[in-house]
């Protein structure tokens, strides 16, 4: 790590891209002061546009997440009453009430490639294959698979080349190829969201200590499972690797570029912190026959949904990546809830059949769904957006459509989506609204939208007739 002391009090410029190294590790920066104006003048240079896609890149960097949930909704329950500004949350959305302000719900959006089309049984697996890409897949359990390039692939290309990672892909459930999981189709469309090509998904990672390592590039490509599994059990922390180079550099920076540092030291700690508590936990007295854990995943899912969540804003906030996809669950898991009292797998319940204690349960689970997304979006409003000359939160600068392809589980219909965008506020969305749109309106005009915020200038994308 090198630097040019410019700034006329004594303090060091340095280029956004600069990390901390060590032996066997590269660790990212948040945007300090030293880093300006000069990585604004030439991420100016690099790209025309600006970060934004504003001429001069006056405005915040615009960022995009998807956030899938499986099994559709008990939606009687989950749909707001009224429109526009002055709707009332429904029961299961209620959790979300804090963040009502930052959120804009649509009714009204569909994909009719979703549906069967004369292909039969099988809409939790076109649900989820065509949930970013508005794709009808092709009906086959073998190699031959094939559905479209998602939305969010579709803005990782235009961006490519400006951050480390062109996206990022999380979950957890695990991310599957080959298989027959509905009814003649393939479990590559019902465990994956994110395709890069129609034939080739993005396999997503649902282990923390993977994605942490990946994002810090901690350890060599190269080394062996043995020599991987030695390493961590030494449990050296990724701050342990760096910290010669850190220290050179604090010395360097003013007061308040070293509070900030020392800040993002600590989350980072702390997050990797949780990562080891995750694999020292082996044993998972909640565990269900029928529904094994993933080795290395946390044995709460609550915990790991908030660990994959922190490691995505980890990752957005430090500009390692702007687009990210995280399938809470696979489309048609059947995890049950033991810490809601629910033994029971969640597909299963999907298909109450107007059943009383059934219906009761996926209630419990739609909020519960509801819960976590608001704690999700917590952590994005918590964190502030480095990149924002306002000073704005990383929520403000980063839009997050929350949904899925399926509405009424025991339906199986493809109308009426639950979708959610929340935050996005300094990329134009328009937030603290309910709106209801005409009957069957393409999902993909949201998708259209979404890319024309982020810069794209996108024609159409999948079955658009307009763009929201």
């Amino acid at each position: 790590m090198t630097h040019r002391p410019i700034h006329r009090d004594g303090r060091v410029q340095i280029n956004r891209r600069t990390v901390l190294r060590g032996v066997g590790a590269a660790m990212a920066l948040p945007l300090l002061e030293a880093m300006t104006p000069l990585a604004r003048l030439a991420q100016a240079a690099a790209d025309p546009l600006g970060a934004s896609g504003v001429a001069g890149g006056s405005q915040a960097v615009p960022r995009l997440c998807y956030i899938f949930f499986p099994n559709g909704v008990h939606y009687e329950d989950w749909k707001p009453i009224g429109s526009g500004r002055d709707y009332t949350l429904s029961p299961l959305l209620e959790p979300l009430a804090r963040h009502r302000d930052d959120m804009l719900i649509i009714s009204g959006l569909a994909h009719h490639n979703a549906k069967a089309l004369g292909d039969g049984p099988g809409d939790h697996a076109r649900s989820a294959a065509c949930f970013l890409t508005g794709a009808h897949p092709v009906k086959t359990a073998g190699a031959d698979i094939e559905a479209g390039v998602s939305v969010d692939q579709v803005a990782a290309r235009a961006l490519e080349g400006r951050t480390r990672f062109a996206s990022l892909e999380l979950g957890c459930e695990p991310a599957m190829q080959s298989g027959n999981c509905d009814s003649g189709y393939s479990c590559a469309y019902s465990s994956n969201i994110s395709w890069r090509t129609p034939n080739t998904p993005n396999l997503k990672e649902i282990n923390p200590r993977l994605v942490f390592e990946r994002l810090f590039m901690l350890g060599d490509e190269n080394e062996s499972p043995q020599h991987r599994t030695e390493r961590i059990a030494r449990r050296r922390s990724i701050l342990d690797y760096v910290r010669d180079d850190a220290r050179k550099l604090e010395r360097k920076l003013g007061d308040r570029d070293r509070r900030k540092l020392e800040e993002y030291f600590d989350s980072v700690r702390a997050i990797e912190t949780r990562v080891e508590q995750a694999e020292r936990l082996r044993d998972d007295p909640d565990a269900i026959a029928g529904f094994p854990r993933p080795t290395g995943t946390p044995r709460d899912y609550r915990e790991h949904l908030d660990l994959m969540a922190d490691l995505m804003v980890l990752a957005l906030r430090l500009d390692l990546t702007r687009v990210c996809t995280f399938m809470i669950a696979n489309e048609g898991s059947n995890r049950p809830f033991p810490f809601l009292n629910i033994a029971d797998g969640h597909h299963h319940l999907s298909h109450h059949g107007g059943d009383g204690g059934m219906v009761e349960k996926i209630r419990q689970i739609n909020r519960f769904q509801s819960e976590a997304f608001a704690r999700v979006l917590d952590k994005f409003k918590q964190v502030k957006d480095e990149t924002d000359p306002e000073g704005a939160s990383l929520l403000d600068s980063t839009m997050i459509v929350w949904g899925g392809a399926i509405s009424d589980g025991n339906r199986h219909n493809h109308d009426q989506l639950p979708v959610i965008v929340a935050g996005g506020r300094r990329c134009g969305v328009e937030l603290g609204e309910h709106r209801v749109l005409k009957h069957e309106t393409p999902m993909c005009n949201l998708h259209l939208g979404m890319l024309r915020r982020m810069g794209l200038d996108t024609p159409s994308f999948g079955d658009s007739n307009g763009v929201l």
